[in-house]
């Protein structure tokens, strides 16, 4: 999958994967999580959010399952 840099307080990249509607989300202190059910469009959104860390927190923190990975 690959990983997209973002510019955040709180996040250092973003990454999803449309076959299997997975976003993966890595965190500046090293740690990664994948949500799983994620739609495209919820993931559009993120990336074209003011703010990525707090499209994160409203929008996909809580809203989907997860994993954390690595």
């Amino acid at each position: 999958m690959e990983m997209i840099p973002v510019q955040s307080s709180n996040l250092a990249a973003i990454g999803y994967d449309t076959n299997t509607e997975i976003l993966k989300v890595e965190f500046l202190n090293g740690t990664a999580y994948e949500y799983k059910n994620v739609p495209q469009v919820v993931f559009d959104a993120f990336m074209k959010a003011p703010s990525h860390g707090s499209y994160f927190n409203r929008e996909i923190k809580n809203s989907y399952p997860y994993e954390k990975i690595g």
